[in-house]
């Protein structure tokens, strides 16, 4: 069964930085665009990046754009979310998803276009 599994959450003070890692199990990470999804109690789902299967393209959200950055490895095992000049509202639980759905070289934010979802890891932001 393919699964998708997060790491790297975890408490961090305002302004300082943190990484998040993707991988999957059952199947080749190479083969799938990657989206970065995070969800707070009470508000909307918001889809963070994504990256194509390919790697030479990245989508990011307007929240985050110009702090966080989406990457594959050299091998293409791992998708990583660096996260800079973190923030309170920063904070929620952050999902990986994966689709083979896009082109190589396309991907979108949009939820319901993913097929595996990771278990979530939880980023707080907080003095």
């Amino acid at each position: 069964q393919t699964q998708l599994v997060e790491s790297g959450g975890g408490l961090v003070q305002p302004g300082r930085s943190l990484g998040l890692s993707c991988a999957m199990s059952g199947s080749n990470l190479q083969n799938y665009a990657i989206g970065w999804f995070r969800q707070t109690p009470g508000k909307e789902r918001e889809g963070v990046a994504c990256i194509s299967s390919s790697g030479g393209y990245t989508n990011t959200a307007d929240s985050v754009r110009g702090r966080f950055t989406i990457f594959r490895d050299s091998a293409k095992t791992t998708v990583y979310l660096q996260m800079h000049s973190l923030q309170p509202e920063d904070t929620a639980a952050y999902y990986c998803a994966a689709t083979r759905k896009f082109h190589r070289g396309n991907c979108r934010r949009h939820e319901e276009e993913y097929d595996y979802w990771g278990q979530g890891t939880q980023v707080t932001v907080s003095s």
